[in-house]
C-alpha cells in the first residue's frame, strides 16, 4: 500500500490509479468493511486524526480532484465521507523528499515521458498535508 504525500499531479497515470484503488482499501480498514492491511503502517497518520475516515476521505477526494482534471472518471460514490481536501496533516519535508526520490525510480523504469517531467518539477503535497521540517517519517517501511 502506499499512499502518497506527494501531490497527485506528480504521479503517472498507473501510480493514479494504484493510488485511488490503495486508498480505498485504506478507507475499507479504516470503516472496519475489511479485516486485512489492518496494521499497515500508512494508516497511521489517518488513525491519529480525529475523524480518521474523514481524513482518508478527503484524501481520496483529492485524488478524484486530479483524475477529473486529467480527463478520468473515478467513481467518487464510493468514497464514504467526501471532504475537500485542505491542509490538516503534517508531513516532513524529509517523507516527502523521500517519496519524491522513490517516484522518480519507478517513472524512470515504467514511463520515461512523465519522468522527464519529473526531472523538471518540485515535490508538492498532496492538498490534506502542510509540510513542516523533518526527517522521513516512523512509519515508512524500505
Amino acid at each position: 500500500m502506499r499512499l502518497w504525500s506527494l501531490h497527485p499531479g506528480s504521479l503517472d497515470r498507473a501510480g493514479l490509479v494504484a493510488c485511488w484503488r490503495e486508498s480505498l482499501l485504506a478507507q475499507a480498514v479504516l470503516t472496519g468493511a475489511t479485516a486485512g492491511y489492518r496494521h499497515h503502517p500508512q494508516l497511521e497518520r489517518f488513525r491519529a486524526e480525529p475523524d480518521p475516515v474523514a481524513a482518508v476521505g478527503a484524501y481520496l477526494t483529492g485524488l478524484a480532484d486530479e483524475a477529473d482534471r486529467r480527463g478520468y472518471r473515478f467513481d467518487r460514490t464510493r468514497v464514504v465521507s467526501p471532504a475537500a481536501p485542505h491542509p490538516v496533516i503534517a508531513v516532513t519535508d524529509g517523507q516527502l523528499a523521500h517519496e519524491w526520490a522513490h517516484l522518480g525510480r519507478k517513472l524512470a523504469a515504467r514511463s520515461p515521458d512523465d519522468a522527464r517531467r519529473w526531472a523538471e518539477a518540485v515535490p508538492r503535497p498532496h492538498p490534506l498535508f502542510h509540510v513542516v521540517a523533518g526527517p522521513v517519517a516512523s512509519w515508512e517501511r524500505g
